[in-house]
């Protein structure tokens, strides 16, 4: 999916200013952040990017944690004081969405990295899984009940190990790339890099 010029600069959907619930907050200290704004707005759905912690307030519901660099992200998010805000929301049991980096983000353990940040999801996530030369590729599986969903990967991790609290999704060459567990989803794919909506409706049923 290519996303248009305007959301270089788009902040929020044009929707979103007198809404006081229902908001999806997209995590945008780094990575690829525009892509889900783009999705979203397929689907008629409001949302503003996070880039402070005064961009959290009350009337966000769901959370994204984008594909970028998981380390940075984690730095950032303590830097701007928005890493209490998540991590509140995801102790609340609200909805959040995890894709590539968002999956590390939130998995309570790294194979491959001494780092755990949120620590959420009952998973053994390895970071850079595939490796620099099959780093990016594609492939086609069933997300749970959502047949042949086009799935993108970008030097992503996979899933390790999965604990009793979590559900596998999906799995490709059998590695784990997409879980359930609550109301968090995460993928070490890219659906929001698709022209298929139908993962983030899933997320926007939660």
């Amino acid at each position: 999916m290519v996303v248009a010029v305007e959301y270089i600069s788009k902040e929020a959907s044009d929707d979103v200013e007198n809404a006081t619930h229902g908001v999806t907050g997209i995590l945008a200290v780094q990575g690829a952040f525009a892509e889900h704004a783009a999705m979203l707005d397929r689907l008629g759905a409001p949302w503003k990017l996070l880039r402070a912690a005064d961009d959290f307030d009350g009337s966000i519901d769901r959370v994204i944690l984008p594909g970028g660099e998981s380390t940075t992200q984690g730095k950032l998010l303590r830097s701007t004081g928005l890493f209490e805000k998540v991590a509140a929301h995801i102790a609340a049991g609200k909805p959040v969405f995890g894709t590539c980096a968002g999956m590390i983000l939130l998995a309570d353990r790294l194979e491959n990295d001494d780092n755990v940040y949120f620590a959420a999801l009952d998973a053994t996530v390895r970071r850079n899984a595939y490796g620099r030369q099959l780093g990016s590729f594609a492939a086609t599986a069933d997300f749970g009940e959502v047949r042949d969903f086009p799935l993108v990967f970008i030097r992503g991790p996979y899933v390790v190990s999965v604990g009793p609290r979590a559900q596998v999704m999906t799995e490709v060459n059998g590695n784990v790339v997409g879980l359930k567990q609550g109301n968090i989803l995460a993928t070490a794919f890219h659906p929001e890099l698709t022209d298929d909506t139908r993962i983030h409706e899933l997320f926007l049923s939660l």
